[in-house]
């Protein structure tokens, strides 16, 4: 299957599931603003900037509790404890909502690149069989070529041979 115009093989065209598998894609949580920001928040949880900052800010409680410069939270850190509990409690449904949300695309991203593998199995398995075609052509002309060849020298031959025979009648008529 070639395109008439160009000469050029027809490709099957590339799904744009392929190039952009999830652009249409709409989470069981929604496409809300709540559902992206707590998406983008948790993603933030595993960043090393916000274990970095997490960490400042606790060495910094601590150290402002344990130096005396105030009380408001002082050892065994009921507050910071509490505040730990506190992050956890929103992290880990937030966490697993960014999961889901990102299974959700993994999902639509592998049946998308299954539907391109097809594809191009298809275009592959087309090409074959083109490629199988134009050989059976191509022996067919060369069996054609092996025939003609064949019976021009055949021909040559016979005229070969009523030459010499015309020949040897004109000389012994001449003779």
């Amino acid at each position: 299957m070639t395109d008439e115009t160009r000469g050029k093989p027809l490709l099957p065209k590339p799904s744009r599931h392929f190039h952009w598998p999830t652009h249409h894609a709409s989470s069981v949580f929604g496409d809300d603003w709540f559902g992206q920001r707590a998406e983008t928040f948790a993603r933030f949880f595993g960043t090393p900037t916000f274990l970095i900052a997490q960490t400042a800010v606790v060495a910094l409680w601590i150290l402002i509790n344990m130096m005396g410069w105030t009380k408001f939270d002082p050892y065994p850190f009921i507050l910071l404890n509490l505040m730990f509990s506190l992050q956890a409690a929103y992290a880990a449904p937030l966490i697993l909502l960014a999961q889901t949300r990102q299974a959700d695309r993994d999902k639509l991203d592998s049946a998308a690149e299954a539907h391109h593998r097809e594809a191009l199995a298809d275009a592959s398995e087309q090409r074959q069989a083109i490629a199988a075609q134009q050989t059976a052509q191509l022996i067919e002309l060369l069996k054609q070529n092996t025939e003609l060849t064949e019976l021009v020298h055949e021909l040559s031959e016979r005229i070969e041979k009523m030459t010499i025979e015309l020949h040897h009648k004109v000389v012994s008529s001449n003779g």
